[in-house]
């Protein structure tokens, strides 16, 4: 059993027009808690028709197109229902049902898609998301000299840009949260921080709870 199972995916699509365009890749990593890489799943491409191809918008033929991507969809042999079938079946093997939350960069955009395309996917998951750029957003108005810590590559892959957000994830847990191990003392007081006291706010419990003196 994984523990604290968060299930990365990261889609590629030929635009973000939820009526018209389709997805063409899709990779999936399964992380615990601690964002250790646990399973690796599959990583497809997803074929799609030349009119479709040359119906992306112009952001998506030059992006797809360095990439190659372009002409592996058009190569590939794997339909949208394989590929959701692939991803499903590696998710009942790893997780249970409804636990694991899908986590991803701008990632509510995936499951907009994985909802019309891959409706088996969406069902195996926990319905919450983890979005690694809602941290990135809040650590740039916060934190903005940490924030500035963070070189993406943006690939345009959907391999590449999961193990990306998982080491941008590790960075923002290591510069920006609370290591309640490492900080053993309260910061005002110096004293020995009682189990579950926050050490930088002392008033305020484990879960975020102003409380009484």
């Amino acid at each position: 059993m994984i523990k604290d199972p968060l299930v990365w995916i990261d889609c590629e699509m030929t635009g973000l027009d939820i009526s018209k365009d389709h997805l063409i890749e899709i990779a999936v990593l399964i992380t615990d808690g601690d964002l250790n890489i646990v399973a690796e799943g599959p990583e497809l491409i997803i074929h799609q028709s030349k009119d479709v191809m040359d119906d992306m918008n112009e952001w998506c033929v030059e992006h797809h197109g360095a990439s190659g991507l372009t002409q592996q969809v058009l190569d590939s042999k794997i339909s949208v229902e394989e590929a959701e079938k692939q991803v499903t079946e590696f998710l009942k093997l790893h997780v249970p049902q409804g636990v694991a939350p899908l986590a991803g960069n701008s990632v509510h955009a995936d499951k907009v898609f994985l909802c019309k395309e891959m409706p088996s996917v969406v069902d195996h998951l926990h319905y919450r998301i983890v979005d690694v750029s809602t941290i990135k957003e809040l650590a740039k108005r916060w934190y903005p000299q940490i924030a500035k810590g963070v070189v993406k590559k943006a690939g345009h892959r959907a391999l590449d840009d999961i193990i990306e957000s998982i080491e941008e994830l590790k960075y923002y847990r290591q510069h920006v949260f609370i290591n309640m191990v490492r900080q053993t003392k309260n910061k005002e007081t110096g004293k020995k921080l009682k189990d579950g006291e926050n050490p930088i706010y002392p008033r305020v419990g484990a879960i975020g709870r102003w409380e009484n003196m």
